[in-house]
């Protein structure tokens, strides 16, 4: 049996097993969340290394891509400083297939017509992949990073003022402590504020997209008929989207056991599955290996 497991900076209360076969394979799929605690999470990355075939680094990225420009997190690589064998990913190099893939599931599966569909992508610097596959709809985007991220009102709707303002930012952010940038361990599971800051950028949009935890950090208590692209959610999870009036969620990665793990999950699960140094597989070793595994995005529509 193989086995893949995140070791994640968030709330333990998410944690979730499942044994599954894929291509006649079996295997173990595990996430384990530290709370917040960095050094509980070092010590696991530590103690498990050559225990599983790979590991996901959940609820904190590694780096930020700016161009052809990786900037790295000073607390990420801190984690696995002393991981010597097991790989780890943390979700980024599948990103870009899944969330491709998932927009134009939107499109062609789902029948929704994305051109000038208003989009609120609440952080598009480590999404890249979705932010262009809706600018090629032309979809009238929003990238959220500096209201999600830092609580600036500042409104970005090109990749071109992306680029530039994330070339400015990511080599502050990156050594900044991530809780700062991000909601880890027990911030995760508070109530969400419903600042009538952030309101009016629900209220405008059709379809709000991105990372789960900053879509609830500030969700209003309605949001009918929005459409909810993310990517992993809970059972509970939703049920509130449910209970607030969205009309339909998609997540970027399938439903295992009736969950859907973290792409930083299912990138270890196909890393282990390939067989291959991270460094060494291409969106075109993702895209096929998906086919093959005939993974799709999770769609579940509320007003069925």
């Amino acid at each position: 049996m193989k086995k893949v497991i995140s070791i994640s900076l968030g709330s333990d209360k998410r944690d979730h097993s499942v044994e599954t076969k894929f291509l006649g394979e079996k295997f173990l799929i595990e996430r384990i969340g530290t709370n917040g605690d960095k050094k509980k999470a070092a010590k696991l990355f530590k103690e498990l290394d050559g225990k599983y075939d790979a590991f996901g680094m959940g609820g904190i990225d590694l780096s930020i891509r700016v161009s052809d420009k990786l900037y790295f997190f000073r607390d990420a690589k801190k984690l696995i400083k002393d991981v010597k064998s097991t790989p780890v990913v943390d979700g980024s190099g599948l990103k870009d297939t899944l969330e491709r893939i998932a927009v134009e599931y939107m499109e062609d599966e789902l029948k929704i017509n994305l051109n000038q569909k208003k989009v609120l992508l609440t952080a598009a610097m480590d999404r890249f992949g979705m932010a262009e596959a809706f600018f090629e709809k032309d979809s009238d985007v929003l990238c959220g990073d500096l209201i999600f991220s830092l609580g600036l009102p500042v409104r970005i709707k090109s990749l071109k003022t992306l680029k530039i303002i994330a070339s400015l930012f990511a080599p502050i952010v990156t050594k900044l402590p991530f809780e700062i940038v991000y909601p880890t361990g027990e911030k995760q599971d508070k109530k969400n504020s419903e600042d009538d800051k952030f309101k009016i950028f629900y209220k405008e949009a059709d379809i709000i997209a991105g990372d789960f935890h900053y879509i609830k950090a500030h969700l209003p208590k309605r949001i009918d008929g929005k459409i909810i692209l993310t990517n992993t959610t809970t059972q509970k999870d939703i049920e509130n989207f449910k209970k607030r009036g969205a009309k339909s969620i998609i997540t970027t990665t399938p439903s295992l056991n009736g969950r859907s793990f973290g792409t930083n999950v299912m990138e270890a699960l196909l890393v282990a599955i390939i067989d291959k140094d991270p460094a060494q597989i291409s969106s075109d070793d993702y895209t096929d290996i998906l086919k093959k595994l005939e993974f799709k995005p999770n769609h579940i529509n509320f007003n069925n």
